[in-house]
């Protein structure tokens, strides 16, 4: 790594440790010719992930779209926080592993759903609704 003071490339790592809620790792070191001090981050370089709309229009991935939604269908339900965090994680996890660069907002919808019916019937059914993917039948009652 090469020093931002004085432009040396050794440096020594004196510290290092997660930060960002493990998402990254922050690193300090100390510059071998001047002795400076200067603190750097690693993160993991991530796909961008782009999201095919039912219009084939494209956008970039956005977290709180599905959070948004989710919340939306869990309103005056009894969901925790914790159980939507965990969904919303459980889903993305699938989505990145799947390693592809661009993956349909049906696809995604279907994703959610799926979690989303294990721990709620009628958030399901109000986030089905609100999708407008009414081509499937759903009964009212689950069981």
């Amino acid at each position: 790594m090469k020093c931002p003071f004085c432009g040396h490339e050794n440096t020594r790592v004196i510290d290092s440790r997660p930060a960002e809620e493990n998402n990254s790792i922050r690193r300090r070191r100390v510059c071998d010719e001047c002795d400076k001090r200067f603190t750097t981050y690693e993160k993991v370089e991530t796909i961008p992930l782009i999201i095919i709309k039912k219009d084939n229009n494209r956008e970039t991935y956005d977290r709180s779209k599905i959070e948004a939604g989710v919340l939306r269908a869990c309103h005056k339900r009894p969901v925790s926080a914790n159980q939507i965090t965990r969904l919303i994680e459980e889903v993305e996890t699938q989505i990145f592993n799947m390693e592809e660069k661009e993956i349909s907002s049906s696809k995604i919808g279907e994703l959610v759903m799926s979690k989303l019916k294990n721990i709620d019937a009628v958030a399901y059914v109000r986030l089905h609704r609100c999708t407008g993917n009414l081509k499937t039948s759903i009964p009212l009652w689950m069981s």
